[in-house]
């Protein structure tokens, strides 16, 4: 059995208050490691006369916490319903997990669409039962399935309340627990942070993170490249339709080199003049962030500073942000997400 990778299967348990099913029963084999468990090659994808995704190769890892990331309008929602089979591309190909029949692998994915949806009228454990039973979940399982995740959530005294009665965060939580409670092998998510305050942002992440830990697959589209950077392992950059880099999170900022540098000062900040040094500057509330020009000194720049009397209190050389690497690589390939409207994506 080596080079495959193994599903766990069984009741949930919990970790850091997240729903984490562990492996108490069989192994299910869901693909060979050494083959994608999504590859994508010549994906091309026209709406009349504009192109939402231009000649688009992508592979994702088994196992891996992928991002899709770029700006609202790029491509990525796009993207990702050629992948589900929702819409098919005009050019090029797509396998999941091997093979090219999306439909059949349909019990194997949970899917999260930017717009959320929930029946109103139905009970929360009601609601995610159903959906567990149309994954293939036994209804008693499924029931079981939905206590134990709203209960982890912090919804269990709500599982008999009407989804109508819930605020919008319980409401989120809820759609969440619907797309994991058949324990997919391959998570799709579309802006799934979108709306979110931060409590549940940081519980999504554990929710996902758990599922990775389970050997799952997990890919997701999101315009807040912050939330990408903290999260995923390995990103696709997307503008204007077209990808403008892919690889691990980790290399591209090393290939990036390190050229910036958070800078925190008390006093007259014009030694920050200094057009032969600085490329850009950017203010992040306590610090200001310096892009220094390619080959600058950024000794000498210390040296002005203090040589203005200012009172440095913090001079550290820091990676690039992923933010800062996309706009640069999508300036240098003259992409905009302009070039792309937004009705390209509802189009989809």
């Amino acid at each position: 059995m080596e080079g495959w990778i193994r599903q766990n299967e069984g009741n949930p348990q919990y970790i850091d208050g997240a729903p984490a099913w562990r492996r108490v029963g069989a192994v299910r084999i869901i693909g060979a490691v050494n083959t994608p468990a999504i590859r994508l090659r010549g994906v091309t994808k026209r709406f009349d006369r504009k192109t939402a995704v231009r000649d688009l190769d992508l592979e994702i890892p088994h196992g891996s916490i992928y991002g899709l990331i770029g700006p609202n309008g790029a491509g990525k929602t796009t993207t990702l319903r050629i992948i589900l089979d929702i819409i098919g591309p005009d050019a090029g190909s797509v396998d999941v997990f091997g093979s090219s029949n999306v439909e059949a692998m349909r019990q194997r994915i949970g899917y999260l669409p930017e717009e959320r949806g929930l029946y109103q009228k139905m009970t929360a454990a009601d609601h995610l039962a159903f959906f567990g039973q149309l994954k293939g979940l036994k209804r008693k399982e499924a029931l079981a399935r939905a206590r134990a995740g709203l209960d982890a959530v912090g919804l269990g005294d709500r599982a008999d309340d009407k989804v109508e009665t819930f605020s919008k965060g319980m409401a989120q939580k809820a759609q969440f627990l619907g797309v994991i409670l058949h324990q997919p092998d391959l998570l799709v998510l579309d802006e799934p942070f979108s709306g979110l305050d931060p409590l549940n942002v940081e519980l999504f992440k554990r929710l996902l993170q758990e599922r990775q830990r389970a050997g799952a697959t997990i890919l997701l589209s999101t315009h807040l490249i912050e939330d990408a950077e903290r999260l995923c392992e390995r990103v696709c950059m997307i503008a204007g339709a077209t990808k403008v880099l892919d690889g691990r999170v980790r290399d591209i900022k090393a290939a990036a080199g390190r050229r910036d540098i958070a800078l925190s000062f008390e006093g007259n900040p014009t030694f920050l003049d200094a057009p032969d040094l600085i490329e850009d500057i950017s203010a992040h509330g306590t610090y200001v962030e310096v892009r220094m020009l390619e080959g600058a000194d950024p000794q000498a720049l210390l040296r002005r500073a203090v040589d203005s009397g200012a009172l440095i209190s913090r001079f550290e050389l820091i990676e690039p942000s992923l933010r800062q690497i996309f706009i640069e690589k999508a300036t240098e390939a003259g992409l905009s997400h302009e070039d792309e409207s937004e009705d390209d994506e509802a189009a989809a």
